[in-house]
């Protein structure tokens, strides 16, 4: 049977076949780690203190440990965060201080993170006697306090640095992770996805690669936070309780001196208020990183607190505490009954229950 040309037209039209543009709702899933409001205001602020960390030494205004005639002045024009004992210009060590601290914390959340991926991956995913050796590797760094050990190596190594003190808080802080990652490694390599994957000769290393590690990108970014939150906490006690260099400068110094030469009983809040906020502000900007990947990895979590959620498909579902989520119908009135059948009434229904 012939078929008309107008139909064959109608179906396919004539010219070059326009690109369809991705759908919103596949922009929103991508955008949605962005989008989150714990998270983007956290970036802001993390962006914030690594470019003072990159251009602080470049844009402060003095030499931190310059000496100047202003002894313990309060902020003013000439000094923003006023002066020291000495007459040192605190806005300057503030700007200083902040490479040593996120340079510490985010070498020692690297240094962490690529071991904790390479030994829980690599347990979990052979299985064996290699998961029981590299388990029992993880366990016994489990138990080895990170921070004694730093202080008994920055008191016997005269020269440790920031990098001395991020190495050993990195070697020292990856077996939970891994840990962690063993356990999702796991459940992930007996899914149908890696078993069909292994069915067509794909090699182990490919495997891991493509079809284990984008699983377990959310939870290797938020090991790789806490351990920097943890490796700056470090940083910042050592330099406090003055066991760190007090000739390089960072938060815990500047916290160093002023404690030292009492400078609350003085009354002089400039001296230690600017240090500690800034501490509290890189902490508060690291927790809502931290915040908006669970956000991001969890549905329950990206929904929590809201009423009414709207599905993909346009559809409203009312969350309530404690029961399972239902699809909101759009009027309040009980479906009809059809006709014949049986309709039990509150007590028939209770004597059918017994």
């Amino acid at each position: 049977m012939a078929i008309p040309t107008s139909s064959i037209d109608a179906v396919i039209p004539s010219g070059p076949v326009a690109e369809t543009a991705p759908p919103a709702a596949a922009r929103r899933r991508r955008l949605r780690f962005v989008a989150n409001p714990k998270a983007a205001t956290g970036l802001v602020i993390l962006g914030i203190f690594l470019l003072i960390a990159v251009i602080g030494p470049w844009i402060a205004p003095y030499d931190p440990s310059a000496r100047g005639a202003d002894l313990v002045a309060p902020p003013s024009g000439a000094h923003w965060f006023g002066t020291t004992h000495l007459g040192q210009d605190i806005f300057s060590q503030v700007l200083v201080g902040t490479r040593g601290v996120i340079f510490v914390g985010f070498l020692a959340g690297a240094v962490a993170t690529v071991l904790s991926v390479l030994i829980g991956v690599t347990a979990g995913y052979l299985g064996g006697a290699a998961d029981e050796s590299l388990s029992a590797l993880s366990n016994v760094f489990l138990v080895i306090p990170a921070l004694p050990l730093v202080i008994i190596l920055a008191s016997t190594i005269q020269s440790a640095g920031d990098l001395v003190v991020a190495l050993v808080i990195g070697f020292t802080s990856w077996a939970w992770g891994a840990r962690v990652l063993r356990a999702q490694t796991l459940s992930l390599r007996r899914r149908d996805y890696v078993e069909a994957a292994r069915a067509s000769g794909e090699s182990t290393w490919r495997i891991v690669l493509f079809e284990i590690l984008p699983n377990l990108t959310a939870i290797i970014a938020s090991n790789f936070v806490g351990t920097v939150i943890f490796a700056v906490m470090s940083e910042i006690t050592l330099a406090f309780i003055g066991i760190s260099t007090i000739s390089e400068w960072n938060w815990g110094t500047i916290l160093f001196w002023a404690q030292s030469q009492q400078a609350l009983a003085q009354g002089a809040w400039w001296w230690f208020v600017p240090a500690g906020l800034a501490i509290a502000l890189l902490g508060t900007a690291l927790s809502l990183v931290n915040f908006g990947i669970d956000e991001f990895v969890s549905p329950r979590l990206r929904s929590s607190g809201k009423a009414k959620v709207r599905t993909a498909d346009g559809r409203v579902v009312r969350m309530r505490v404690g029961f399972t989520p239902v699809l909101a119908s759009p009027s309040s009135t009980p479906p009809p009954v059809p006709e014949g059948a049986a309709v039990l009434t509150n007590a028939e229904g209770k004597a059918a229950g017994r």
